[in-house]
C-alpha cells in the first residue's frame, strides 16, 4: 500500500517526519515504495525548521497563515487554524498533486496532534478538502490523544481534541488514535522520550505497507495482506499495534523438525507476539467492540505453517467475535515472529467517551466564567469613569 502522508502541526509534522524516515528504511532495506509523497504543513516556521528527514524546500514543508501569524503559530487556538487552514489549503492540495509519484498512491494518512492549535483546527478541513479533489482515494486520519497531565491542566487542551476528533470522524474514512498516555515513561528525556513515542507510534504500519508492494517472489505470502484488504477493513475509529517473539537465528543440523516441544514453541511464540499486539494497541478498546479486524504474521517461511495461521485466527475471532476478519502472511523477517493488529470500525472507546464527557460538563461551567469575568471587566470601567485621562 502507498501513502500520501500530510502532517499538521508540530506534532503531526514529527509523525510525518518518521513516516519519511520509514519510507527510506523500506526502500534501502527491501527495495519498495511505500510513501509516494510526505508533506510537512503548520502555522509555525520553527518547529518546521526543526523537523530531519522531509525534504526542506516549500513544496514539502509548507507556512499557512504566514501572513497573519507571522509564522509563529496559532497559540491553541483551533478555530484560528481551521479559518487559516480554509484560506490557505490550496497550498496542500497544489504540493500532493504535483508531487512525481501521486498518482501511484492509494491513499492519503494525515497526522495531527488534538490537542493543539494548528493540527487540531487545520486537520478535518484539510480532510474535506482532499476528499473532495481526489474522490476516488480515501483519507485516513491519524490523531494523537494528549497525556493526562496535558488533560487536567490545560481546559484549552480538552475542548481542542474533542473537536477535532468530532470533525474529523465526520469526514475522514477512517481515524486511527494513539493515545501518548500508553507510550510514555515517567524518567525519561523529554526530547528523546518524545521521538522514541512517534517512531512508536509510526512503527507498526511498517510490515503492513510493505507486504502488498513486495517484489520478490521468495517474500510473497501464501495469502497476501494488500492495500484492497487494508481499504476494506478500515472504517470508522480504528487501533493499531504490533507485537514480536524472538526466533532462533541458526538451526542445528540435527535438530528434530517434527518434535511436539518444536511444535509447541512455535504455537507459544505465536500467542506471546498476538498477546502484545493486543496490549500494545495504540489505544485502550476492547476487541469485541470492533466491526472489523485483521492481522497480519511475519516471519521467516519456514517458521510459518497452517497450524499457526488457523490457531491465531481462532484467537483473533474468540477476541473479536463479532468482527469481519482478514489476514495475511508475509514472509520477510529474520530471527522474530511479529504480527500487526488493526482494529476498526469500533463501537465505544472509552478514551473519547471521557474527553466528550469532560468538554460537554464543563462547557456551562467556562460560560459562565467568561460571564464573570467580562462583568468585572465592566466594573473596572464603570468604576474608573470619573477618572482623568491623560489621552
Amino acid at each position: 500500500m502507498r501513502l500520501v502522508v500530510v502532517g499538521l502541526g508540530q506534532c503531526g509534522s514529527r509523525i510525518a517526519d518518521e513516516f519519511a524516515r520509514m519510507g527510506k528504511s523500506a526502500s534501502r532495506h527491501r527495495g519498495i515504495q511505500i510513501i509516494s509523497g510526505i508533506y510537512a504543513v503548520n502555522t509555525d516556521q520553527a518547529d518546521l525548521t526543526g523537523l530531519r528527514t522531509i525534504k526542506p524546500d516549500f513544496h514539502h514543508r509548507i507556512i499557512i497563515g504566514g501572513g497573519k501569524t507571522g509564522g509563529h503559530g496559532v497559540g491553541k487556538i483551533n478555530e484560528v487554524a481551521a479559518a487559516l487552514a480554509k484560506w490557505d489549503g490550496y497550498k496542500v492540495i497544489d504540493a500532493v498533486r504535483s508531487g512525481p509519484r501521486f498518482f501511484e498512491t492509494d491513499a492519503f494518512l494525515l497526522a495531527a496532534g488534538a490537542a493543539g492549535g494548528t493540527g487540531s483546527g487545520a486537520l478535518p478541513i484539510i480532510i474535506d478538502s482532499l476528499k473532495e479533489r481526489f474522490p476516488e482515494k480515501p483519507v485516513y486520519a491519524l490523531i494523537v490523544l494528549p497525556f493526562a497531565h496535558e488533560e487536567s491542566s490545560e481546559e484549552r487542551c480538552v475542548y481542542n481534541t474533542a473537536t477535532c476528533l468530532k470533525s474529523a470522524q465526520s469526514v475522514a474514512d477512517a481515524v486511527f488514535l494513539a493515545d501518548n498516555e500508553r507510550f510514555i515513561k515517567k524518567d525519561a528525556n523529554l526530547v528523546n522520550h518524545m521521538e522514541k513515542i512517534n517512531h512508536e507510534i509510526v512503527k507498526p504500519f511498517f510490515d503492513l505497507l510493505c507486504s502488498g508492494e513486495e517484489q520478490k517472489r521468495r517474500h510473497i505470502g501464501a495469502r497476501t495482506l494488500d492495500a484492497g484488504d487494508i481499504m476494506e477493513t478500515l472504517d470508522g475509529w480504528s487501533s493499531i499495534g504490533m507485537g514480536k517473539s524472538d526466533l532462533p537465528l541458526i538451526r542445528l543440523p540435527f535438530e528434530r523438525t517434527r518434535s511436539f516441544r518444536k511444535k509447541a514453541k512455535e504455537t507459544i511464540r505465536g500467542f506471546e507476539a498476538l498477546d502484545q499486539a493486543i496490549s500494545e494497541l495504540s489505544v485502550s478498546c476492547n476487541p469485541r467492540d470492533a466491526g472489523k479486524a485483521l492481522y497480519l504474521v511475519s516471519a521467516p517461511a519456514r517458521e510459518m505453517n497452517v497450524a499457526l495461521v488457523r490457531e491465531l485466527g481462532e484467537s483473533m475471532k474468540r477476541m473479536a467475535e463479532d468482527a469481519v476478519l482478514r489476514n495475511g502472511d508475509y514472509p520477510r523477517q529474520r530471527g522474530e515472529l511479529t504480527i500487526t493488529v488493526i482494529l476498526s470500525q469500533l463501537r465505544d472507546v472509552s478514551r473519547i467517551r471521557g474527553i466528550y464527557s469532560t468538554v460537554t460538563e464543563s462547557a456551562p461551567l467556562l460560560k459562565k466564567r467568561k460571564q464573570e469575568a467580562e462583568e468585572r471587566f465592566k466594573e473596572m470601567a464603570r468604576i474608573s469613569e470619573d477618572i482623568p485621562s491623560l489621552l
